[in-house]
């Protein structure tokens, strides 16, 4: 298989389109003000090729921020799209459409993904899909666009996920997930006062959360919203991490750009050396895949920001791209298997 990437600043889509031929899947991410048009422009370019898009940014060896990005598998894929609606509400009503699309896609684990983009509601959709991806091991990888949108197949849909089965037809797939923050002291809390339908953060170990993270990190309310980039929480699954992003002060709690329920045990978590964290990624992935073909990868807004205000964005969008073809977008949530994490990179590598 190849890996396309096409892109226009100003928002063109032929432009972005030029040197595309015989696309077996179109991945769209365009800006708020064209997304619509450029969903109905892109099924009249290739009609009856599977495609998912939603609105956000996306790169390659550099940043697409406002206008427009596409990419493609071509040669020696399969695919499979479509979407879940009332995503935010009921996603399991229409599960039997992602049922039959693993039946007619085949595959497994190995050689099989689902890349999916949400409109919200991460953590309930990321359940529902599992519950069918889990019985042939398939592993997933997406993120949340912007403005609740996302599209499949020319159509434009609201308050959904839509999802993309892919099958490798020439080799194996595995998915990675990076994690740049390692845990700040021995801080363990007991999440409280929680809002799961605002993602509200009322207390810690029964204390004001927003008095908690001040204190520990000495910091004011108006330094909250951009130390979260050093130092977000964290909710231990197993032996894994879920980080946990700061969005904003909400009285004396914590609105957070991930779900916190009653009871969770969250630790606090601070900055590693993410320089050297994404070379053994590369590293690994290298390891695991002496010969890649393709690297779809989802970052998250705030590693952008963080990555662009130390000046590493660049560097880093190079050394992925020593790896091979890689290219991505810009989320603001990503996924990982059923995870919904932030500050995270997750992506997948085709053999």
């Amino acid at each position: 298989m190849k890996q396309f990437f096409g892109m226009s600043r100003k928002g063109s889509l032929d432009e972005a389109l030029q040197g595309l031929h015989s696309p077996q899947l179109i991945m769209l991410f365009s800006n708020s003000n064209q997304f619509e048009d450029h969903v109905t422009a892109l099924e009249k370019r290739f009609p009856g090729v599977p495609s998912i898009g939603c609105i956000g940014m996306s790169y390659q060896t550099g940043i697409v921020e406002n206008g427009v990005g596409v990419i493609a598998f071509i040669g020696g894929v399969s695919a499979a799209v479509n979407v879940l609606e009332e995503a935010s509400t009921a996603p399991v009503k229409y599960i039997q459409r992602l049922e039959r699309d693993v039946q007619a896609v085949g595959g497994s684990g190995r050689d099989t993904v689902c890349i999916d983009f949400c409109s919200g509601n991460d953590a309930c959709v990321l359940t529902t899909i599992n519950t069918v991806l889990q019985r042939r091991e398939i592993s997933l990888v997406g993120g949340t666009g912007d403005k609740g949108m996302v599209s499949a197949n020319g159509r434009v849909y609201p308050d959904a996920v839509a999802y993309a089965l892919v099958r490798n037809q020439n080799g194996r797939v595995r998915t990675y997930k990076e994690n740049i923050y390692h845990q700040l002291g021995n801080y363990r809390f007991v999440a409280s006062d929680t809002n799961r339908a605002d993602y509200v953060l009322g207390s810690l170990n029964g204390k004001p959360a927003k008095q908690v993270y001040k204190s520990i990190l000495h910091v004011t309310d108006e330094e909250i919203l951009t130390r979260t980039f050093q130092n977000p929480f964290g909710k231990i699954n197993g032996d894994d991490t879920c980080i946990i992003s700061i969005k904003a002060v909400n009285g004396n709690a914590l609105t957070c750009f991930r779900q916190v329920n009653d009871s969770d045990v969250l630790i606090l978590l601070e900055l590693g050396d993410y320089r050297a964290i994404v070379q053994e990624t590369i590293r690994q992935i290298c390891r695991d895949f002496p010969r890649r073909s393709a690297i779809f990868s989802v970052n998250c807004l705030f590693r952008y920001k963080l990555f662009s205000e130390r000046g590493y964005m660049q560097t880093y969008l190079q050394d992925m791209a020593a790896l091979g073809p890689h290219a991505g977008f810009v989320g603001y949530g990503e996924h990982y298997n059923n995870r919904f994490v932030n500050q995270s990179m997750t992506c997948v590598v085709f053999e």
